[in-house]
């Protein structure tokens, strides 16, 4: 999990940008002021800064329901859909009125012809038809709130269905009501048991069947409240629920499995809320690869979106992803429910030494912390555990006190530690009556801490009296199956509230006014062309980011003068808008000492240009700036998010290794200084091999500078890659030595 994000700026950077006259202005991007009454907080690139969470309170609870194709003839499909729905109605309060053009009753309630005979305005209503666009149209006059389509046939069919799922998606825009569907199904008015208290577990799922392990955590007495199969999401979407849930108080986590988002400024809008308000987002999202991609987009026919971008996404706003179902169930079912933790220790007790072992042993690699207890705290647990058994964490006590009196001791003493914030206790297999004592002393001293108790139980058969009635009948302990799964929920627990203790909404500090270099860079921009190395080094020059010295020449003696002023050794390179790799193409020349050197080097440049038939706008003649770290910092459009940020290690290192981090803007310093941390070369900023450090404050300066300029350009910028980037020893800066930009 990722740290706060304080501003878009370093402080001394919007110092220094204060100090050039970059004053804020009106933003040029809005077409038009908005009036007082329908104001929206907007950022540079004119996109909303935050969304009202909308009030689906009548959609899960409403006093009146309409089924449009109501049925109770046997052996028709929309008969059981209409038995379902009316006990549903029942059981929230609902008056329910079936509609069918040819039936006078159904079930023996009054069956009205049409939409329009309805005897009241409904809250909702359920579209048991085949093609739904027309009774959208009635229930608008009839200013329904809510509708529900289940057909299918639409996005997820292909380049028809998408046009029809078009068609029905404006149809409810103009209509003022709020569609869930089409392509959904029954989960929305499922059966939640009611004997349950404690937090709850609020489920959304893009494919119902999906669900189901969620919602049989019920049986192991693990509260849902909400379930959302959302399916093709014409209308209501993932986020508008994530959003609604979010503000409900009996709602501890949100579990969501994601095939594609609709639209990724909602998620992270959405993501936002409920990350400003502490409440946990676990979700599975298809997409990881090219394959679920592909499934991903022909049940649902929406973009899954670039994973890896999706990836960088949900953990900069904190949304918990896991691999499984059983991991989501698991991960969601312990945030739900667990208390804030009070230290991010983690001792594990077991009474096998080999199961403590290989228990901390995937702990550690997990990133969990293991401490070392103190010396004082061994010396409290060798009272009960014999001397030679090992107790600094993993605590191994051999088996036979957990038998007796000393097993509960043990464990209120670890417990007692400080530094301890879980205690998890692996249980490899039943050993009456062991197994059964242990299990009472944890469930017993989970009921008088205010710390997290774990428990794997590792048997196959789950029968067990201590498992199902010992474990599971408490409600402070945090049962599992797995180890994999409780160290993955584990990490997510003490992971989220690290997170969210120091969260900062970006989209509170995020610019809302465009910058004098938004000018400056607007007017270099070429539409549908690549810039020159020269052009593009323009525009970062325009957002104050570093370049060499350098001047662009179209002779020989210009070349020679331009070396003197710059100041030798230089390097010689070609610039032209068609040039992307130039030194395959031999068109760069490094280290010229002489202006024999720069006379020739000029020439061969100027040659191999005619040669391949490639357009120059000059030549370069460059400062050489050789020690440092070479990094490379870009611009890329997502087809979801927008712009996206993107940093790694430069030259051709990026080819090669792939090592880079994303962030979608808005972001802060916190999140630009995450970036470096997650590159598996980022030791190389710190020195290696007598190397100094490199200057991390301006590589970071860079960053949101070039963060900036994504979101004041927004879509006129295609692509930019500053590669490499030269990252200077500490105190020195860092310097752009060659850019590309792509103009849209």
């Amino acid at each position: 999990m990722l740290g706060s994000t304080h501003g878009t700026l370093t402080t001394d950077f919007r110092a220094r940008v204060e100090a050039c006259g970059e004053t804020p202005r009106t933003a040029v991007h809005s077409t038009a002021a908005p009036s007082a009454e329908d104001a929206v907080a907007l950022d540079v690139s004119g996109r909303p800064l935050h969304a009202d969470a909308p009030d689906l309170d009548r959609f899960f609870r409403p006093e009146s329901v309409a089924v449009i194709g109501a049925s109770d003839a046997d052996g028709r499909p929309n008969t059981g859909i209409t038995r379902q729905l009316i006990a549903w109605a029942e059981r929230v309060g609902a008056r329910l009125h079936p509609v069918h053009p040819t039936r006078a009753t159904v079930f023996g309630l009054p069956c009205h012809a049409s939409v329009a005979d309805l005897p009241e305005q409904v809250d909702l209503a359920v579209l048991l038809v085949a093609d739904p666009l027309p009774i959208v149209e009635q229930l608008a006059e009839a200013k329904v709130k809510f509708a529900v389509a289940f057909a299918s046939g639409f996005a997820e069919t292909g380049d028809e269905g998408a046009a029809a799922q078009a068609r029905l998606g404006a149809a409810v825009r103009r209509s003022g009501l709020r569609l869930l569907g089409p392509n959904t199904n029954l989960n929305a008015f499922e059966k939640f048991r009611d004997d349950l208290d404690g937090p709850a577990i609020a489920l959304i799922t893009q494919s119902g069947h999906q669900g189901r392990p969620v919602y049989t955590l019920q049986e192991l007495g693990i509260r849902l409240s909400h379930w959302a199969p959302t399916g093709n999401e014409a209308d209501l979407e993932t986020s508008d629920f994530i959003s609604y849930f979010a503000e409900q108080p009996e709602v501890g986590a949100i579990a969501c499995y994601v095939e594609g988002l609709k639209d990724g400024r909602q998620f992270l809008l959405a993501a936002d809320r409920a990350a400003r308000n502490g409440v946990p987002v676990v979700a599975v999202k298809v997409g990881r690869t090219e394959t679920g991609a592909r499934m991903a987009a022909s049940h649902t026919g929406k973009l899954t979106g670039a994973d890896t971008v999706v990836d960088a996404a949900m953990r900069q706003f904190g949304v918990i992803r896991v691999d499984g179902l059983d991991e989501l169930q698991d991960t969601a079912a312990l945030l739900a429910r667990a208390r804030k933790p009070l230290a991010d220790g983690v001792v594990v007790y077991s009474i096998s030494g080999g199961t403590g072992a290989h228990f901390s042993d995937l702990a550690t690699e997990a990133g969990l912390n293991i401490p070392t207890l103190s010396q004082a705290k061994q010396d409290e647990l060798h009272q009960w555990i014999p001397e030679y058994l090992g107790v600094s964490n993993p605590v191994d006590n051999g088996g036979h006190p957990v038998g007796d009196w000393r097993g509960r001791k043990i464990i209120d003493a670890i417990l007692a530690d400080p530094s301890v914030g879980v205690l998890i206790c692996p249980i490899t297999g039943p050993f009456p009556p062991m197994s059964d004592k242990l299990a009472q002393d944890l469930v017993d001293a989970a009921e008088q801490t205010d710390k997290l108790i774990c428990v794997i139980w590792g048997s196959p058969v789950g029968t067990e009296e201590a498992y199902r009635t010992t474990l599971l009948g408490s409600s402070r302990v945090a049962t599992f199956r797995t180890f994999g799964n409780c160290i993955t929920a584990v990490r997510a627990y003490l992971g989220h509230h690290r997170f969210t203790a120091a969260y900062r909404s970006p989209f509170e500090d995020a610019p809302r006014t465009t910058s004098p270099s938004f000018r400056k860079a607007q007017a270099l921009m070429r539409p549908g062309q690549q810039l020159s190395e020269h052009a593009a080094k323009q525009l970062l020059r325009a957002y104050g980011i570093r370049v060499p010295r350098e001047q662009l020449v179209t002779s020989a003696a210009a070349a020679v003068r331009a070396a003197g002023l710059v100041g030798y050794p230089v390097v010689m390179k070609a610039s032209g808008p068609q040039l992307a790799h130039k030194t395959e193409l031999g068109l760069v020349k490094i280290g010229l000492t002489s202006a024999s050197q720069i006379r020739d080097a000029y020439r061969e440049l100027t040659d191999i240009a005619r040669y391949e038939n490639v357009p120059l706008d000059g030549i370069l003649v460059c400062q050489m700036v050789e020690r440092g770290v070479e990094m490379v910092v870009g611009v890329t459009q997502d087809d979801l998010f927008g712009p996206t940020v993107t940093v790694g290690l430069g030259g051709v290192l990026v080819e090669v290794l792939h090592d880079v981090a994303v962030r979608v803007p808005p972001f802060g310093e916190d999140q630009a200084r995450a970036m470096l941390g997650e590159l598996r070369g980022h030791a190389l900023l710190e020195g290696v091999r007598g190397a100094p450090p490199a200057d991390v404050d301006a590589l970071v300066e860079v960053i949101l500078r070039v963060q900036r300029m994504a979101m004041e350009l927004g879509d006129e910028l295609s692509e930019l890659d500053i590669n490499p980037l030269m990252v200077l020893p500490r105190g020195q800066g860092a310097v752009a030595l060659d850019a590309l930009a792509i103009c849209h």
